[in-house]
């Protein structure tokens, strides 16, 4: 029996984008027959909906409440739900982090000034993981594709805000770096359960625990994901337009080319 999960999800508590409450989504994941979901909220310097104006015990405080709201609503309904976030860097990339708490949240306020670098090095000591999210999308706000190709620990390859062909650059990416891959719905509004294509990652054994997702992770433990497969067929090399910057484990720039990595 494989274990399903949504691991990219936003609530209207935090992320600007967002429609849907954190309680909204157990009922519809429950029915599509989930074990859990982690609420990945947009981070400080990402499109957040919390003031950066209020300080930072508030802002945390303010911040965890979409996944609170999801937590409550699951342990009523029997729904697993952790949590995580999405941090963005240059208005270009972004990544998800995973293993960490609101307690740990309070006594790193310098989180908010982190390189990737930094950011990577940091969660990693505290036991956590760093998942790139959909690192080949292209949007009128995005100047340039970053991949951070030593600073992340898995890559989403499937993501239901990406067009085909970003996810056929991430999954041949992903494969040549050798590193685990994940699919996440990229959910912003309920109604998406059933309305829409929703994704998931499916483990072997059930998690307990965000550590238990970080730990499966570490050690490519992934049974599977749940997405359309036909995805990773639509590659076309002339699908990217954007410059692209390959970054290694100093999050320094590295000079190589897009064509050595997929």
């Amino acid at each position: 029996m494989a274990y399903l999960y949504e691991i990219h999800l936003h609530t209207a508590k935090a992320s600007k984008c967002a429609v849907s409450g954190g309680a909204d989504y157990i009922a519809g994941y429950k029915n599509k027959g989930y074990s859990g979901i982690i609420v990945t909220d947009h981070f400080y310097n990402a499109n957040c909906s919390v003031s950066r104006k209020l300080p930072w015990k508030m802002w945390v405080n303010r911040f965890c409440q979409g996944y609170e709201e999801a937590k409550k609503e699951g342990d009523r309904q029997g729904l697993d739900v952790f949590f995580g976030w999405e941090e963005t860097f240059d208005c270009c990339d972004d990544y998800l982090v995973y293993g960490l708490d609101k307690a740990w949240l309070l006594e790193h306020p310098e989180v908010r000034n982190w390189t990737r670098g930094e950011q990577y090095r940091a969660v990693k000591e505290a036991g956590g993981c760093v998942v790139q999210a959909h690192p080949f999308r292209q949007r009128f706000y995005i100047d340039r594709i970053v991949l951070s190709a030593g600073c992340v620990d898995a890559i989403e390859v499937a993501n239901g805000g990406n067009e085909y062909e970003a996810d056929a650059f991430a999954f041949r990416y992903a494969k040549k770096m050798g590193k685990p891959m994940l699919a996440g719905s990229d959910i912003h509004n309920a109604d998406d359960i059933n309305n829409g294509e929703i994704f998931g990652v499916y483990f072997e054994k059930k998690l307990g625990s965000i550590a238990d997702f970080v730990k499966a992770i570490e050690n490519k433990e992934i049974a599977g994901i749940k997405t359309d497969k036909r995805r990773f067929d639509y590659y076309d090399d002339k699908y990217i337009m954007l410059p692209v910057e390959i970054r290694d484990e100093k999050d320094k720039i590295t000079g190589r080319s897009l064509k050595e990595y997929t």
